[in-house]
């Protein structure tokens, strides 16, 4: 565990310097926008397209030194711990959950986004979570549904549809 928390704690470390790195740059279409002019306040315009990714991934990076802090002067369960990072029943969670995802991952093409998270859900809750079928169909169901309506029409970002797209059409005939 406490080689775990460290390595966990320089990888995000490294991750969020990564991220304040690139949302410093401007948008490609901008080209008089420089490194880093966009991280802040705009006047007149309000926060740059970098002022949000910039300050959490800089909170992100303060947290992680501060893991680090605690680490190095052993405050923490974990850091104090040598035992295992993962078990074997974490190790098979592991696969089980990861596999899911991949499974995800794979049938956003087949299915489209809102069927593929539908499949996971119901993989998620009633195989590995245990749900009872009424529960596991009521929120497999309903957040594809309030996804779509968010995203696809409120916030107007079309996710894909796959297959299933033409399952779509009558909806956005109604709402777009």
């Amino acid at each position: 565990m406490r080689k775990a928390e460290l390595i966990m704690a320089i990888v995000l470390g490294l991750l969020s310097i990564y991220l304040m790195w690139k949302s410093g740059e401007g948008p490609s279409w901008d080209p008089t926008v420089q490194r880093f002019d966009n991280i802040g306040l705009i006047e007149g315009e309000g926060p740059g397209s970098g002022f949000w990714p910039f300050w959490l991934s800089l909170i992100m990076l303060g947290c992680c030194v501060w893991t680090g802090v605690n680490w190095w002067r052993r405050t923490t369960p974990p850091s104090q711990s040598e035992e295992p990072f993962l078990d074997s029943y974490a190790q098979k969670m592991l696969l089980f959950v990861g596999g899911g995802l991949i499974g995800f991952l794979a049938l956003i093409h087949v299915v489209g986004f809102y069927g593929a998270m539908l499949v996971f859900l119901i993989y998620y809750l009633y195989f590995l979570g245990r749900h009872s079928i009424t529960q596991t169909l009521a929120i497999s169901i309903g957040t594809p549904i309030f996804s779509f309506f968010f995203f696809d029409v409120a916030m107007r970002i079309v996710l894909p549809k796959g297959y299933l797209e033409p399952l779509f059409i009558p909806l956005y005939d109604m709402f777009l």
